[in-house]
């Protein structure tokens, strides 16, 4: 069976964006549009995508801001879209963190082939499921749970996107203020205890799993799964 991605488009010109929406949708792919372009980090932090598009010259924020906003969080592919191909374009976008870049006017089988090979490259569409490893701990990112040695752990939506975070930056130091950006962006204000208290229940289950010392402490740093 064919796995379903989730794709997040941040176009203005709206109805460019709906045709390649119904474009991608015809694949079996689910697509959200970007509605508030002052929001862009929260929506995509809502939606969990697994591919952004995303154009250059967007309102009140360049693409390159939301690129970069993206990469303090995520590792997940970006493809650029701009009608402004010009080589120092192509080179800004790969320079702030971008996969691929898609010139204007957008051609739909060019899309097509781009998006399926960043995929694939990015997730290995031959069947597997797109999932995040570590030290025999394999995280799949469609249903939000764990793995290891046998072990099925059940994750929160919370404790999903704390694990998650964490190992895509694995070996990395991740930043309490990313781990709360990433799991309450849309809260006015959230205690850091909070965040503590999900670290903790975390934990306990991984341990429960086998699984001692997968999180490690950096104080006054964040937290890292080395």
């Amino acid at each position: 069976m064919a796995l379903i991605y989730k794709i997040f488009i941040v176009e203005d010109d709206r109805a460019l964006a709906e045709i390649m929406g119904r474009q991608i949708e015809s694949w079996g792919h689910e697509v959200r549009l970007a509605k508030d372009f002052r929001r862009v980090l929260e929506e995509f932090l809502e939606y969990d995508p697994h591919l952004v598009l995303l154009d250059i010259n967007l309102p009140h924020r360049v693409g390159y801001h939301w690129c970069s906003e993206i990469r303090r969080v995520s590792s997940v592919p970006v493809v650029f879209i701009s009608s402004a191909s010009d080589n120092m374009n192509i080179v800004m976008a790969m320079t702030m963190g971008g996969d691929d870049f898609l010139p204007k006017p957008v051609d739909l089988q060019v899309m097509t082939a781009k998006l399926q090979a960043v995929l694939r490259r990015a997730y290995d569409m031959g069947g597997k499921i797109p999932v995040l490893e570590h030290n025999g701990a394999v995280l799949n990112l469609n249903d939000a749970s764990l793995s290891y040695d046998g072990k099925r752990v059940e994750l929160t939506k919370n404790e999903f996107r704390i694990l998650q975070t964490l190992l895509e930056n694995k070996g990395k130091v991740v930043s309490r203020d990313t781990l709360m950006t990433r799991l309450w962006q849309m809260d006015a204000y959230v205690e850091e205890n909070t965040l503590t208290v999900n670290v903790t229940r975390l934990r306990r289950k991984l341990e429960d799993a086998g699984l001692r010392d997968f999180i490690a402490t950096r104080v006054g740093s964040g937290y890292i799964v080395g």
